[in-house]
């Protein structure tokens, strides 16, 4: 039977297919659609969204020491999170077959940065899958699980943002149930690696890399595609399928398991052609192998190494290869009559509160990771950092503790609260710091597409639990400053902020208001502008609502878009005139 998948549906359908039983992450684009997918076999796999991707990581790795076959997902800044498990776990090896479906983000659509995790295979001396199409994804996860039972090891299964979110027919197949009965069989020389034990396992992953090389050139998710051997090209994942679009003629070495890498193929495909290319996304880990083999090839020399590949960037390394000039892309044209579009919060977001109130204080805003990343543009300009996932927490701290002369103002979103702004709250507490610390709960994960997290009070699976008390958690850490306001209602948060700036201690202030997006709630009737009242002060566009629209060639008064308004009220609050009614 086939199906229309894109790479993450075929991953969920993949983990279902090798009779995996339980599934754990974090959310984060372009993997959150993986678990998401899943749900559709919750009856056969537990499933859950973790506070972070460590935590997610250790259950996961857990089950598979119970014998259970288990993944984990998250994005590539995800796995710096979970680097810490990764790196044991490579020891101690997996007993269900494990692995780690880790989405990379070449040309940062939605990151902080754009590291490859093919380094972190190399550096925890696991396995490597890449998937180059939706069927690539669902047939690799298969065999993913099997070759983590056969050699006892978690095996990573690299995707990017165009296998995980483009579609695909997919041959599917009926599920597989685990051979492995789930119980846990103790052995403290395997799994408690204590320094005298840990030195033994370090030697059997050395022995384990040499036999998965071997198994890496004799696997059928690496081939060779011989075609015109004037030129040779060495493709891992995404790249392969804009080779041969850019060069449809070429012979081409396809790697889908691209670590440990399968030497005895790859100098079998060298020594087949006159020049050899090798084209990978991001860094030059195979190159760089290859040269150290001896063998002579171009890469990135001619290969970007930076932003994403696709067949018009792989034309232009075509041209550069044949001693052509590549013919100059043209951007697509701005229109003079289009104003800019940067991206902003919502209309009627409660996030846009916190940040307008903010403005009216002289201090520096450490910021975080989700929508209320937004504020650091105009017109709100009110976000002066962003580093991690709950570095808006540690960052305040680290200023003031620096010297900075202005008071610091942390932000962190409720979920980045859970996942990692915690300790950093803490660090403030026991390190006697003065830092308020604002967390903006819309009791959602919004960014990554309103998933649940341990302040909604659902899990991942649909079943009521325990909704976390941010504020408790709070008095727990040491804060005697907790305050809980109303974004909407912008004189009481900036009367708030006024007194726990001017404190000596360090506050926690939660804004607490709905994602318009995921609640849908009826906030009241549409504003409107009243021209006759409209003093053109242009104060309401300083909130950067996207329903208020301002026609430069016009009279000069704001309008507000009724198809757009949610009723929030913000605009009419800041109007000093009056001009803004419902």
């Amino acid at each position: 039977m086939k199906e229309l998948l894109t790479g993450n549906e075929a991953i969920a359908r993949g983990a279902y297919e090798a009779g995996v039983t339980v599934a754990t992450g974090y959310p984060g684009t372009p993997s959150t659609e993986i678990l998401e997918a899943a749900k559709a076999y919750r009856e056969v796999m537990y499933l859950e969204w973790s506070p972070n991707e460590k935590v997610a990581f250790e259950v996961a790795a857990a089950a598979s020491m119970a014998g259970a076959r288990s993944i984990v997902t998250m994005k590539h800044v995800g796995l710096n999170v979970a680097a810490d498990p990764l790196m044991t776990f490579s020891y101690i090896g997996a007993v269900g077959g494990f692995v780690a479906c880790v989405a990379d983000d070449p040309g940062q659509h939605s990151s902080q940065n754009e590291q490859d995790t093919r380094h972190y295979a190399r550096l925890a001396k696991v396995p490597i899958f890449e998937p180059a199409t939706s069927q690539d994804a669902k047939d690799f996860m298969r065999y993913a699980i099997e070759l983590s039972e056969l050699f006892e090891t978690p095996v990573i299964l690299r995707t990017t943002t165009r296998v995980s979110h483009s579609g695909g027919l997919v041959e599917t197949s009926e599920r597989t149930e685990s051979p492995n009965p789930v119980e846990f069989k103790k052995n403290p020389q395997r799994f408690t690696p204590l320094p005298a034990w840990g030195r033994l396992l370090r030697r059997k992953v050395e022995e384990r890399l040499g036999r998965l090389s071997e198994a890496a050139t004799k696997s059928p998710a690496n081939r060779i595609e011989w075609g015109d051997r004037s030129l040779g090209i060495i493709a891992p994942g995404m790249a392969y399928s804009y080779v041969r679009e850019a060069f449809p003629e070429a012979s081409v070495l396809k790697l889908g398991f691209s670590y440990p890498f399968p030497d005895a193929l790859i100098r079998e495909f060298a020594g087949g052609v006159k020049r050899l290319l090798v084209v990978e996304e991001l860094e030059n880990i195979l190159e760089e192998h290859i040269r150290a083999m001896g063998i002579a090839c171009d890469g990135k020399n001619l290969v970007p190494v930076c932003g994403e590949l696709s067949p018009g960037v792989l034309k232009q390394v075509r041209a550069r290869l044949e001693g052509r000039e590549p013919r100059e892309v043209k951007a697509v044209e701005e229109s003079v009559d289009l104003p800019g579009r940067p991206p902003l919060l919502c209309a009627g977001c409660p996030h846009r509160g916190i940040f307008y109130a903010l403005g009216k204080f002289d201090v520096i805003v450490t910021g975080d990771i989700g929508c209320y990343s937004l504020g650091v543009f105009p017109p709100l300009s009110r976000t002066d950092t962003i580093l991690c996932m709950g570095g808006g927490v540690s960052m305040a701290h680290g200023m003031e503790k620096a010297g900075e002369k202005k008071p610091v103002v942390g932000i962190v979103g409720d979920s980045t609260f859970f996942h990692s702004g915690i300790t950093g709250l803490l660090d403030i507490v026991y390190n006697k710091g003065t830092s308020t610390i604002i967390v903006v709960d819309n009791r959602t994960t919004a960014m990554t597409g309103h998933q649940d997290h341990p302040g909604t009070g659902r899990t991942l699976m649909g079943e009521e639990t325990v909704a976390v008390d941010i504020e408790a958690i709070g008095r727990a850490c040491g804060v005697r400053r907790v305050t809980t306001v109303n974004p909407y209602d912008l004189d009481g948060v900036i009367e708030v902020l006024r007194e726990e700036l001017a404190a000596k201690e360090p506050s926690l202030i939660i804004s607490r208001g709905p994602c318009v997006l995921a609640e849908k709630v009826e906030m009241g009737g549409v504003y409107a502008v009243d021209a006759s009242a409209c003093k053109k002060c242009k104060a309401c566009l300083k909130l950067g609502c996207p329903a208020i629209e301002y026609d430069l060639k016009g009279e000069g008064i704001p309008l507000i878009n009724a198809s757009r308004c949610v009723g929030c009220g913000m605009c009419a609050r800041v109007c000093r005139f009056g001009a803004i009614k419902r």
